[in-house]
């Protein structure tokens, strides 16, 4: 490899400040001093703060949707302020700026949503007429659709902030991704997992993204040596389905591929913004069909959801 990086010619990961994101960029680059043998310090962690992370006072759908969190750190990117960038899969736009690609997903982590409360009592045993929180149009649809009796509130923030607002009494539950929690060591949260067949989760939770030029054979060459092919072929799968739907922010989209062997089963859900209706459904093949799978189904879904079926909000 041409360039060796060094302390005094770092190799640059751009992320987000919060505890997740720098927590994901650690992991990250202890994975590229692993493959590589070189010292931590060849490595530099550039934090960059992006307009999602800016306005947390309104709705992401409201302020533009997914790629407020990419934007800015894209930009840095492609200027050559950093090399590669560390993102959450499941907050990638489907659609990537010309030159920069998804050039490696890391292992993927549990896929799971959990439900926080300060007792900790699962989402079943709340009382009809709780208040959740939550910023997410797909969790409040989908507990909506299960829940119609309960009211939800809008819950914008990273992981500790949500809990702080739980712990103000802004509502009485919340939920989060286990990925997060795991990641950040927050074992001590009362938190009770949701399964995916109760609760499908977002399109490529749990998985990290490592996003670079597509011109930059040297970074490519540094993140193929930590791509897990299997999370890669996942989350291909999730988002082709995501991309057919033209999801966004603004659209309540839930999917999941699970792989055994060279067998694929993916498992989609799409629903109405306030609960009242859901459509799902299942494709099986052999993982090489991965895309074809999730877009095959997207379709399925949105011929039985009929026309208008996001329009209503």
């Amino acid at each position: 490899m041409s360039e060796r990086p060094d302390p005094t010619r770092p190799f640059r990961i751009g992320t987000r400040g919060s505890p997740l994101a720098l927590a994901q960029a650690r992991e990250t680059r202890d994975r590229l001093v692993r493959s590589t043998g070189l010292e931590a310090e060849a490595f530099e962690i550039v934090v960059i703060k992006t307009t999602g992370d800016r306005v947390t006072d309104r709705p992401l759908g409201e302020i533009g949707g997914k790629g407020l969190f990419t934007k800015e750190i894209e930009e840095a990117m492609l200027s050559g302020e950093i090399d590669i960038a560390v993102h959450s899969m499941k907050d990638m736009p489907v659609d990537q700026p010309a030159g920069l690609v998804i050039g490696a997903c890391l292992p993927r982590e549990d896929v799971r949503d959990v439900f926080v409360t300060l007792d900790g009592i699962a989402l079943s045993d709340l009382p009809a007429g709780a208040v959740v929180g939550t910023s997410s149009l797909r969790r409040k649809a989908q507990v909506l659709h299960r829940r119609p009796d309960l009211q939800v509130v809008e819950f914008r923030g990273n992981v500790q902030t949500r809990l702080g607002k739980l712990s103000a009494g802004v509502a009485q539950g919340t939920f989060l991704a286990l990925a997060g929690l795991n990641r950040l060591g927050l074992s001590e949260v009362r938190a009770v997992p949701i399964s995916a067949d109760e609760m499908l989760p977002a399109v490529a939770q749990g998985a990290i993204g490592i996003e670079l030029r597509a011109d930059d054979t040297r970074a490519f060459d540094m993140v193929a040596a930590i791509a897990d092919e299997v999370t890669g072929q996942r989350v291909a799968c999730e988002r082709a389905f995501l991309a057919r739907l033209d999801g966004s922010c603004q659209t309540p989209i839930a999917a999941l591929a699970e792989i055994d062997g060279d067998r694929l089963t993916f498992r989609g859900e799409i629903l109405k913004t306030n609960g009242s209706r859901s459509v799902s459904g299942r494709r099986d093949g052999p993982v090489a069909e991965g895309e074809d799978l999730g877009r095959d189904l997207a379709e399925a879904l949105l011929a039985e959801a009929g026309p208008g079926f996001f329009d209503e909000r």
